[in-house]
């Protein structure tokens, strides 16, 4: 029977604890290492797919430390198992088995190759990111670490007990456990989704909904039941805002388009002719917002009765644009002898004065002194 020990330590700290993967083969001691962000269940499950890879094989029995990724409770002899450790070990048809509480023997293999790794691989070893930090580990494994004495054969080197001890192992399965981390998020009114201390960006067509964020280590995918709405790369940053440029195009674009509605409806209240100018327009192949930006100005200039018969007439002339509209406005305070109206910008206070206040009702008062509260 083959067996094969896990182990995990805290490396170091930065803006994330970095976690080491450590399984060993219990005969050769051969050695597989591996680095994480952290010690989530699911990346504790990536360690295996990799280790199983790099040995060619599964072992039959694995041997665990009493973490939670493996063990959620215990109670003497009582062990109630991770469930999503149990599918695992189903589809790669091994046992896990937990070691004795406070039986430090049981794991010594393993806890002698994490202090192996400590000494002779990450002290002092310096690295570009993770990735390059798990090349170096890979190339130690296959290197220094597969070259050193076996401690059950001195006479030989792990990495030729490692080969004999890889015909005992069990053969992997044709499809790799899919090991994604699936969370649930509700959208508020932004088009954000919030994962893992970051916010990426969706279509505005799906805010206030919950949808499901489907993470791997280089990508993840948002998903509105079966339908995949972004995909973006995987952040680790804190804070950070990733976004996909056509998301906040089509968001600008529908502002756009709602202030072009509103200023429409604007003017169709204010010159009911702007209607019928707008669609003669737009048969010319004319620039809608263009043309209502113009008129909506031209409405704050002049008023409302002069815009409405300055449209009427460009209209009956033929010419539906708004320089043919300002044309007839300037044209007829020219024959008034009026001088043309100039764009007043008040400031933010002037403003406010004009602002309608609406007053409550005084019978309060009466009913106050009616009831005897004289006192103010």
């Amino acid at each position: 029977m083959d067996w094969a020990h896990f182990g995990h330590v805290v490396i170091g700290r930065a803006r994330r604890a970095l976690m080491a993967f450590v399984m060993v083969l219990s005969y050769s001691r051969q050695i597989f290492l591996r680095f994480f962000l952290d010690a989530r269940t699911e990346n504790f499950l990536r360690g295996h797919v990799a280790a199983f890879q790099a040995f060619g094989g599964v072992s039959r029995v694995i041997l665990y430390d009493n973490l939670r990724s493996a063990v959620l409770e215990r109670q003497g002899d009582a062990i109630r198992f991770n469930p999503t450790l149990l599918d695992f070990a189903s589809h790669y048809r091994f046992e896990p088995r937990p070691v004795a509480v406070r039986r430090g023997n049981e794991k010594g293999r393993v806890e002698r190759a994490i202090q192996y790794c400590r000494t002779s691989f990450f002290a002092a070893r310096s690295f570009a990111d993770l990735d390059d930090l798990n090349a170096q580990a890979a190339a130690w494994c296959q290197g220094t670490a597969a070259d050193r004495r076996c401690p059950e054969d001195q006479t030989r080197t792990v990495r030729e007990v490692a080969a004999e001890e890889a015909t005992l192992l069990m053969m992997l399965p044709d499809n790799p456990y899919a090991v994604i981390e699936r969370v649930e998020v509700h959208v508020g009114k932004t088009p954000y989704v919030r994962f893992d201390l970051n916010d990426y960006s969706i279509p505005h067509t799906h805010v206030r909904r919950t949808l499901t964020v489907l993470a791997e280590p280089g990508s993840l995918r948002i998903v509105d039941g079966q339908d995949v709405i972004a995909t973006h790369r995987r952040s680790y940053d804190r804070g950070a805002q990733i976004e996909q440029p056509e998301h906040i195009q089509a968001l600008i674009d529908r502002k756009r388009r709602g202030r072009r509605h509103r200023a429409t409806d604007r003017l169709a209240q204010a010159a009911p002719a702007s209607r019928d100018l707008l669609m003669r327009a737009a048969e010319r192949g004319d620039n809608i917002g263009a043309i209502t930006s113009a008129l909506t100005n031209l409405l704050d200039r002049y008023g409302a009765t002069e815009l409405q018969a300055a449209i009427l007439d460009a209209l009956a002339r033929g010419v539906p644009h708004h320089n043919a509209v300002r044309q007839v406005l300037e044209c007829r305070r020219d024959e008034r002898g009026q001088a043309p109206p100039i764009a007043v910008i008040l400031p933010a206070h002037v403003q406010a004065r004009d602002k309608v206040v609406q007053t409550g009702s005084l019978d309060i008062y009466d009913r106050l002194v009616e009831a005897g509260h004289d006192e103010p």
